[in-house]
């Protein structure tokens, strides 16, 4: 079922890309295990849950209401683990937050509109079951691992999303917050 939402705005930055944001949404503060929802498009495929911003709309408050609508979460709102950009089918940047869940709801919006799934997932079997579908947001996962450093991926080092050219990470306009970028 595709979730429809009649009143939605779609935001876009100066540059063209459509602003997201979205939650890397944990159980605890260990980051072991991340809840990941059903796709609306793809019920059968698990994706960060995550979406457009609204005008006027702050990325980490996107993000929170993004959470909440999509997985019935509510927490405590950690870093900006990095801003992404997506450029093959459409042009999206999308600021991703740590987020730690206090609070799960038996029922939420998206549960009762559209009939989505949430499920907890240690961190090497989500970037496991997302990168043939949505490998962006495996990325995003490939961010935390021991791999990127001792920072816990919050280098400044350049990331490479889908074998292109490198991302840089500078500080963006929107808030100061780091941006990766070609």
């Amino acid at each position: 079922m595709m979730k429809f939402k009649p009143n939605q705005t779609r935001t876009y930055d100066g540059e063209g890309f459509k602003k997201r944001a979205a939650c890397l949404c944990f159980k605890n503060e260990r980051e072991d295990e991340v809840l990941l929802v059903s796709s609306s498009r793809h019920p059968d495929q698990w994706i960060v849950p995550g979406g457009g911003m609204e005008p006027e709309e702050e990325p980490c408050g996107a993000a929170v209401r993004e959470v909440y609508e999509e997985a019935g979460v509510k927490g405590t709102l950690g870093r900006l683990l990095g801003v992404f950009e997506q450029n093959q089918d459409s042009k999206h940047r999308t600021y991703v937050y740590v987020l730690t869940v206090t609070e799960t709801l038996e029922d939420w919006e998206d549960s009762v509109n559209i009939g989505r799934k949430r499920k907890w997932f240690k961190i090497d079997e989500a970037i496991r079951v997302l990168q043939c579908h949505k490998p962006v947001h495996a990325e995003y996962l490939r961010r935390l691992t021991p791999c990127c450093g001792p920072n816990n991926g919050n280098s400044q080092e350049p990331t490479t999303l889908d074998n292109k050219a490198p991302l840089h990470q500078s500080t963006s306009h929107d808030c100061g917050l780091p941006r990766l970028h070609r």
